[in-house]
């Protein structure tokens, strides 16, 4: 049934905000044949977003029933308070329409999915910047006349399509437009490719058309999982059983972080992970751990883990030839039966050719000056490997086979050297100031990744472990510890840390 309250004497105006892949384009195109089908007089217009997730494109349409034989002069813009139907591929980008005056109270129904696509400016700082749904959820309440929320992502993986489809059936079935669902179905239907997934979607998206599911949560976290009865396997059930001899608060984290371990070196890394953390618990329990509910086992657990399984140019070349990641691209593109091939951009520098070499040999080569310029010479530039190809797929493979070798390189001993120095650190702050080596512990979040981001996190480490000795003998020396972490991650240049190390220094 048409949307009575939508006015008739006036273009009907539709604002869709969509992301590249999600089918805008389609989306609008759908909408004016739509329209055109049913004899209205129909009119799109498109301002393009900026690539790589920073920007969606704008797609406005207009259209108007025939009046005394004349075609009308459409609007190739939106004018905020003017919109009468609000269409987001993200949630996120709803958000933004409101902000733009787009959706109005007394007049725009509101479509928008609940799923997020997470922005650059979300993604590029180090830590926590991930735009909350909350005020988005409060705001469309507010802002719009009429709500229609669910996940039309999902909905358009369910159905092996794009998210365009399930979009076009909320619209259709919101009754916001004057046309039977017959007629949504064949402008789809004469697309020719793809037809039978869009009609699924269209579907899904038609029957949920009256839904209403803003979430509630913050930020889609992971469902914590509690430890298994069983891994499969008896050598695995022998190491199992001594993860749950550890205190309760840092299992979760021991067991995945024995899994990472494993995963990126063999059982015996696994056997060492859990050695150390032993040993670290023993030394918990000996300050009165469990007083404090073993904060220093458990920070231990995750970020000792995180330490022995760094990021590495071996680690990079066997995640990007596992056939895993190869199904999930494929999945992800619809590739179905077409050949799927893959283009890796690479750029090597020098020193990270070197930290492949046997440790005695590598530092040589790294103290030698001409050495070191000759190799970042040779390898130091912008290189694109087909891993779809036998070449390209055997040069990540080779890489990757060094892994039986990786405890012998120049990388792994500086990585152990470092991790030495800073438990040796916390350890030491553990009989003084607990809270204070709980939190020694967790800066070893700031590290992560491999080259140029690699040696920031490592600055900044360094820079905020520098504050341990002001900080040993104040009750608040965790905290302000955790305060520093925080700073840390907040910028990329680190002006946020200089200031609170500034603040400290000064107290």
């Amino acid at each position: 049934m048409f949307d009575a309250s939508i006015p008739r004497d006036k273009p009907l105006t539709i604002a869709i905000l969509a992301m590249g892949g999600q089918g805008g384009g389609v989306l609008s195109d759908w909408i004016v044949s739509v329209a055109e089908a049913n004899g209205w007089h129909a009119q799109s217009t498109s301002v393009p977003g900026v690539a790589q997730r920073t920007g969606a494109t704008l797609y406005y349409i207009e259209m108007l029933p025939p009046k005394d034989g004349r075609a009308p002069v459409l609007a190739l813009m939106p004018s905020p308070g003017d919109v009468d139907i609000v269409i987001a591929a993200e949630l996120m980008e709803a958000g933004r329409s409101i902000l733009r005056g787009l959706v109005t109270p007394d007049r725009t129904l509101l479509i928008t999915s609940t799923h997020r696509a997470y922005a650059v400016a979300e993604k590029e700082k180090p830590g926590e910047s991930i735009a909350d749904p909350q005020a988005v959820n409060a705001a469309a309440g507010i802002a719009a006349r009429r709500v229609i929320a669910f996940d039309k992502d999902e909905a358009a993986r369910e159905s092996g399509t794009v998210i365009s489809a399930p979009l076009f059936g909320a619209l259709a079935g919101s009754g916001a437009l004057p046309f039977g669902r017959a007629s949504f179905e064949a402008v789809i239907s004469e697309g020719g490719r793809g037809v039978k997934a869009s009609l699924k979607g269209f579907a899904e998206g038609f029957a949920r058309a009256t839904v209403n599911e803003l979430p509630e949560a913050r930020i889609s976290r992971k469902k914590v999982q509690g430890i298994p009865d069983t891994l499969g396997a008896a050598e695995l059930d022998r190491r199992l059983a001594r993860v749950r001899a550890l205190p309760a608060p840092a299992q979760t984290a021991a067991l995945a972080g024995l899994k990472r371990c494993i995963d990126y070196q063999d059982l015996a890394y696994g056997d060492e992970y859990l050695s150390r953390l032993e040993a670290l618990r023993g030394l918990d329990g000996a300050q009165g751990g469990e007083a404090h509910g073993f904060a220093f086992t458990a920070a231990a657990a995750k970020h000792v883990a995180n330490a022995m399984a760094y990021d590495d140019v071996i680690g990079v070349a066997d995640l990007k030839i596992r056939s895993a990641r190869f199904a999930r691209i494929a999945t992800e593109m619809k590739a179905g039966e077409d050949p799927l091939q893959l283009t890796e951009f690479v750029h090597p520098r020098g020193d990270e050719v070197v930290s492949l070499l046997p440790a005695a040999w590598g530092r040589k080569v790294m103290a030698s000056r001409a050495w070191m310029a000759r190799i970042d010479w040779l390898v130091n530039r912008d290189r694109r490997i087909r891993t779809h190809s036998v070449r390209g797929f055997l040069q990540f493979h080779i890489v990757a086979g060094l892994r039986r070798f990786r405890r012998k390189l120049l990388r792994h001993e500086a990585e152990m050297r470092h991790m030495e120095a800073w438990l040796g650190l916390a350890t030491r702050t553990l009989p003084n100031n607990y809270g204070l080596a709980r939190a020694i512990l967790a800066a070893r979040r700031l590290i992560k990744g491999y080259s140029d981001t690699h040696a920031r996190g490592l600055s900044k480490f360094d820079r905020v472990l520098s504050a341990a000795p002001l900080l040993e003998a104040r009750a608040d020396g965790g905290a302000w510890m955790d305060r520093l972490i925080s700073a840390a991650l907040k910028d990329e240049n680190g002006d946020a840390l200089d200031g609170a190390l500034k603040t400290l220094r000064e107290l």
